[in-house]
């Protein structure tokens, strides 16, 4: 959880995290978490979707992070994000206070507008235009900001209607799960500015599973502008924020025959090693070097928490070893 003190841009504790791609057979669910724990990674995440169309087979995500959060002793678990129309705001503030809870606070809620419109179909759930969805999830945001501070909640939206609730449910409830919102576009980077605790940089807006991998979207000045939209949206409260981006890990005695297959794999054009080096996001070459880059990026770009596909968990965690 991010401390609420001065700026950290320098200095700051790297983190990293692994997103659960497909969900194992259920009765090893307990055995990877704690492999996860045990490979120093310092989050376990899972994604919200309850079809196999996007990512494979998946578990949900909340009662899967519980069981997780109770065999393991030090590991954070987190979404990645939940979509905000498949939970009223007042059942999600329990749920995600519970978990926090229970787990001795090691819960990060992370939250999104949704995306995924078949699985919309398939549940019956009105697919409204991301503008709507966007404006439903600002009311919630704003909603489980005031119950987390907690505060006795009165709001009239153009959703939801919230008369006179709060927390007092939950039996001694002290601290709150930080907020994490991933953001590619103005609107979102704002609203991630002003109610989330960790802000999760995207290379671009999420519109569907075949959204193109644009490299010009993933470069410096790309990055800087995100962070700029961040900052002012922030003000003061911008200290205290931490970013996040999904990165890439690619361990390799051959950078520049590496970064040549990655070039390749992306389908990208126009590019060459030395451009995708200087990508903020993306890592390759041994573990000396992806070190130096990882602190170098923390200390230009205030990046400190990087997340990748529990794919990459050998290799996130021999790099970790280094540091």
């Amino acid at each position: 959880m991010p401390p609420a003190a001065a700026d950290q841009s320098v200095g700051r504790p790297l983190r990293f995290g692994v997103v659960n791609e497909s969900a194992p057979h259920p009765t090893a669910w307990l055995d990877f978490a704690q492999r996860v724990e045990d490979s120093g990674v310092d989050v376990l995440l899972m994604r919200d979707h309850f079809t196999t169309g996007p990512f494979g087979p998946q578990l949900a995500p909340l009662s899967a992070l519980a069981a997780a959060a109770a065999a393991t002793s030090r590991l954070h678990v987190g979404t990645m994000v939940l979509s905000n129309d498949y939970r009223h705001p007042a059942l999600l503030a329990h749920e995600a206070a519970t978990l926090h809870a229970i787990s001795g606070g090691r819960f990060e809620l992370g939250l999104g507008a949704g995306w995924y419109q078949p699985e919309y179909e398939a549940a019956g759930i009105p697919f409204d235009p991301a503008g709507r969805r966007i404006d439903r999830l600002e009311e919630t945001l704003d909603i489980l900001t005031r119950l987390f501070r907690g505060e006795t909640v009165h709001h009239t939206g153009v959703t939801y209607e919230l008369d006179g609730l709060d927390l007092s449910a939950i039996p001694n409830l002290s601290g709150k799960p930080p907020i994490a919102v991933g953001a590619g576009g103005p609107r979102m980077l704002r609203l991630a500015a002003r109610y989330a605790d960790i802000v999760g940089l995207l290379p671009a807006p999420i519109r569907g599973p075949d959204d193109a991998d644009d490299p010009a979207d993933r470069l410096p000045a790309a990055f800087d502008a995100k962070r700029a939209i961040v900052e002012s949206a922030a003000g003061g409260r911008f200290s205290q924020l931490e970013l996040s981006a999904f990165a890439t890990f690619v361990l390799t005695d051959t950078r520049r025959s590496s970064t040549e297959d990655l070039i390749a794999s992306r389908g990208w054009h126009g590019v060459d090693p030395e451009t995708v080096w200087q990508m903020p996001t993306i890592f390759i070459g041994s573990a000396d070097q992806i070190r130096e880059d990882l602190v170098a990026r923390r200390d230009r770009y205030r990046l400190s928490y990087l997340i990748a596909s529990n794919n990459d968990l050998t290799t996130l965690s021999k790099i970790i070893a280094v540091l």
